[in-house]
């Protein structure tokens, strides 16, 4: 059936916004709508990070399916919010512009590797494994022994070659020469207004001025240019009933929602390189 009224997206600024630990699923959200910022034809899109990074993959399909937006005729800006560090900067400068709060904390380029050696407990409370195994390493970060020295080199060029890759995008992406970013990816966080010096940002505002100054790039009026939201889905008993389940309490506690997040974060990401930041 054809419809007479058709969305003017072409009118239109897209809005996705990228908030908490990039993982899985950040990933598969950020890249459905970034595909259907791309079927609707919208001339730019206002990207909104407010996240101190994730898991290195994750970051990286983002950036990579960021870049292609861009190659298909869409411009982007980037407005970094309260926090955008590490992989939160790493999509970041996929953007042709970026803009961020004076006092936002950004930077933290750098990549970690976390393992948990619990031998000593193990040991304490009598519980030992056996493990059989094809190859020296194939057990490498196991939680009931010591790493080796062999097994420290292995992971220390893991982590050395995510990291010329992270310095090699942002020097890219912002214009910069490698060793000149490698003045200042060594993990430190800054501000917005630090950030402005040291070329990781453009120009500095709230995302009402990323905002405006998209719609100036897509040649629209900045004063009638509407905003299409791509909003994270709600569960569905959410959005029967518009508010949280019953079923989860700690739901209505940020402070322990939060920390139940990062819980799972952990568990998910064990052993994982990563681009994040946290204190």
């Amino acid at each position: 059936m054809m419809f007479p009224f058709r969305p003017r997206y072409k009118k239109q600024i897209a809005r996705i916004e990228v908030q908490g630990a990039i993982a899985s699923g950040t990933r598969k959200r950020v890249l459905e709508a970034l595909k259907e910022v791309e079927e609707r034809k919208f001339p730019v899109l206002l990207l909104r990070i407010d996240s101190p990074g994730g898991t290195v993959g994750d970051s990286y399909e983002i950036y990579s399916a960021l870049k292609r937006l861009q190659d298909k005729g869409c411009k982007v800006v980037a407005s970094f919010g309260n926090i955008s560090a590490s992989g939160g900067v790493f999509i970041g400068v996929a953007a042709q512009h970026i803009m961020a709060n004076p006092g936002t904390i950004t930077g933290s380029i750098g990549v970690i590797l976390r393992g948990n050696n619990l031998e000593r407990l193990l040991d304490r409370v009598g519980v030992s494994f056996k493990v059989i195994k094809s190859g020296p390493y194939k057990d490498i970060l196991s939680f009931d022994r010591e790493l080796t020295e062999p097994e420290q080199q292995i992971l220390q060029d893991l982590i050395d070659t995510s990291y010329e890759q992270f310095v090699q995008v942002v020097a890219e992406g912002r214009k910069l020469e490698p060793d000149a970013v490698k003045q200042f990816a060594d993990g430190r966080i800054f501000t917005g207004e630090q950030a402005l010096k040291l070329g990781l940002i453009d120009r500095l505002g709230t995302e009402e001025d990323a905002r405006r100054w998209a719609a100036e790039l897509a040649g629209l009026d900045p004063d009638k240019a509407k905003v299409f939201r791509f909003e994270e889905p709600k569960p569905l008993l959410s959005r029967v009933t518009g508010s949280r389940s019953r079923l989860q309490p700690w739901a209505k506690v940020p402070a322990l929602q939060t920390g139940i997040n990062w819980l799972e974060f952990e568990l998910e990401t064990q052993g994982m390189p990563l681009w994040l930041y946290r204190p």
